[in-house]
């Protein structure tokens, strides 16, 4: 299936969803999800396959200890990861469309990494300026979660703080809801994006990489 951009349908189905988050709207409409929402953004994804391989995030949601119930999710993503280690991530609601890369959550030997690239002066300085780069091609700067106070080590008056503070770094784009979204221009959209982020993608490969840990023992408490 080519992609020619996402219907009308693909948008309609998350209102109605948001309306009537139930297994019995989903059960009467999952056709409409697998035809209208996941096929398009499938073939998206083969638009885009030298950033792959890519896997679609399930739609159900995780309910087990959330207070929020709903068991599905009101948006579709998709992820994939570069050999080098850096994510690139798609994602597709009734507001509009978001694309990210980088490394969004850090796991804790990444991290240790992470912290001693910025911490010195030749690698932090050119980190400094890759994020200013960055930002004035339009993309956003942002992290899953960051400290507010300096890492264990670090002075409160570091040079590059506001960086240390992060728990990761991802560069992205966010774009409301608009016509050209049903057509072939997402793929040129959420490519220029991602290649926008080439060169930070290439600092963090260089001095993170992907982490070694098993998953139980690689996020940082």
């Amino acid at each position: 299936m080519a992609f020619t951009g996402f219907p009308d349908e693909a948008f309609t189905f998350f209102e109605r969803l948001a309306a009537d988050n139930s297994r019995t709207f989903w059960q009467a409409n999952k056709a409409t999800y697998e035809t209208q929402v996941r096929a398009p953004m499938l073939a998206l994804l083969d638009e885009l396959e030298e950033f792959g391989p890519f896997n679609v995030f399930r739609p159900y949601r995780d309910v087990r200890f959330a207070k929020d119930k709903t068991p599905y999710k009101e948006n579709i993503g998709a992820y994939g990861e570069s050999d080098g280690g850096a994510g690139y991530y798609v994602h597709l609601d009734t507001t509009g469309m978001f694309a990210g890369s980088g490394y969004y959550n850090m796991a804790f030997d990444q991290l240790e990494r992470f912290r001693n690239a910025v911490d010195s002066k030749a690698s932090g300085e050119k980190l400094e300026v890759l994020c200013a780069e960055a930002e004035k091609r339009g993309l956003k700067l942002g992290a899953m979660s960051e400290l507010k106070t300096a890492p264990r080590g670090y002075p409160k008056d570091h040079p590059r703080i506001a960086i240390l503070r992060r728990k990761g770094l991802v560069a992205s784009k966010e774009w409301p809801l608009a016509k050209w979204m049903h057509t072939q221009e997402v793929v040129t959209r959420v490519r220029d994006a991602w290649s926008a982020a080439g060169d930070l993608n290439k600092w963090l490969n260089k001095h993170v990489g992907p982490s070694t840990l098993p998953p139980a023992d690689s996020l940082e408490t």
